[in-house]
């Protein structure tokens, strides 16, 4: 496999610069909110319109909600809610959580051409549907979504706390704020990519990759931040989905002021990658009473980091009218992550309460 694979035609620079587009996986549940393996019958029932922005994923009781190119998360979110009303109208019930809290043991897989080639490559790591969140923000040019993107990884640790939400594995609690992410880190290829020095330097390490792992392009390298040329963008990957629309705009936002931020003024660190690996883990263990390094090197508690990145981006997402969003982020300050959430509600009735929980807030308008 040589260097066309790794590098095609970019798009940087073809939407204008920061806009956002934010990408959702939710679980598909039944009325007893089992998994329900039915995401190609749920798309299908769909009109035109949202099949072009509903998608499967690997796992046959997932589904993925994609927005358009979005000046600001308020745009996002309206689009997002839509999107989950649609699905409901179908018959199918919906979760937000990084992993199903008691998914009763090895989910289906969508029989599709790429996702035959992750299953051959993972084999027996698919066992139960990681959901994340994706946010992409548009970039001018390469270099600078390479300087963006080497930025953002800055910033990780920190957004995994704040979104982490999937405390509960096989109907136990998994002793982990985020058990999604020790599931995804599993996987090859799902990891805090290394800071590159250009483009042309992303574009060599993509190139060796692709071609280590036998697939087709950069799309099957899962890293936690990564340049996207054939969007235009830098996609933010590292987190929890969230049970509300709005709180996956709230992150979404946050994410588009401090990539507006780094655009012209990207941080500077030696923070090395293994301390960043370290500092993720420890995000995804303790939500927002983790311990992180931060770029200066030193180390903060995660809720201290968060209120500081909260700080420093809101000027940056007033300028580009998306500052409303961020109240969702001030909730979670004050009063807890959706792993907290769904703690408090199994101390109220144990995991039929999570389920409930969870399900009441992703239907949530």
């Amino acid at each position: 496999m040589g260097r066309e694979a790794a590098q095609p035609d970019h798009r940087f620079g073809v939407s204008p610069p920061l806009t956002i587009g934010v990408e959702e996986e939710l679980l598909l549940v039944d009325a007893e909110r089992r998994l329900l393996p039915d995401a190609e019958r749920v798309i299908e029932s769909l009109d035109a319109a949202a099949r072009e922005v509903v998608s499967t994923e690997i796992f046959a009781a997932q589904i993925e909600l994609k927005t358009g190119i979005c000046g600001a998360a308020a745009a996002a979110a309206t689009e997002l809610a839509d999107l989950r009303a649609a699905v409901r109208a179908t018959g199918a019930g919906l979760l937000g959580a990084g992993v199903h809290p008691d998914d009763g043991g090895e989910a289906e897989l969508v029989p599709k051409p790429r996702y035959d080639v992750v299953k051959e490559d993972l084999a027996s790591l698919l066992s139960t549907p990681p959901s994340g969140l994706h946010v992409h923000v548009g970039m001018p040019d390469p270099e600078t979504a390479v300087r963006v993107a080497n930025a953002m990884r800055l910033r990780l640790p920190m957004l995994a706390a704040l979104a982490a939400n999937s405390p509960f594995r096989d109907g136990a609690d998994s002793g982990l704020a985020s058990a999604r992410a020790a599931e995804v880190r599993a996987y090859p290829r799902f990891e805090m990519p290394r800071e590159f020095r250009d483009y042309e330097e992303f574009l060599a390490v993509a190139d060796q990759l692709v071609e280590a792992a036998g697939v087709d392009d950069y799309t099957y390298i899962w890293w936690d931040v990564r340049p996207h040329p054939n969007l235009g963008t830098v996609e933010v990957r590292g987190m929890d989905v969230q049970s509300s629309v709005a709180a996956n705009a709230g992150l979404a936002a946050l994410i588009q002021a401090l990539a507006a931020r780094e655009i012209d003024r990207p941080s500077s660190s030696d923070l090395q990658r293994e301390a960043l690996e370290e500092s993720y883990y420890q995000a995804t263990r303790y939500g927002l009473e983790a311990r992180l390094m931060l770029a200066g090197g030193e180390a903060a508690p995660a809720l201290e980091a968060a209120m500081s990145a909260l700080d420093e981006a809101r000027p940056f997402a007033e300028d580009l009218d998306g500052a409303g969003p961020l109240v969702e982020i001030e909730r979670i300050l004050a009063e807890g992550t959706g792993a907290d959430r769904q703690r408090a509600a199994f101390e109220r009735g144990g995991i039929p309460a999570v389920l409930d929980y969870l399900a009441e807030a992703t239907s949530a308008e």
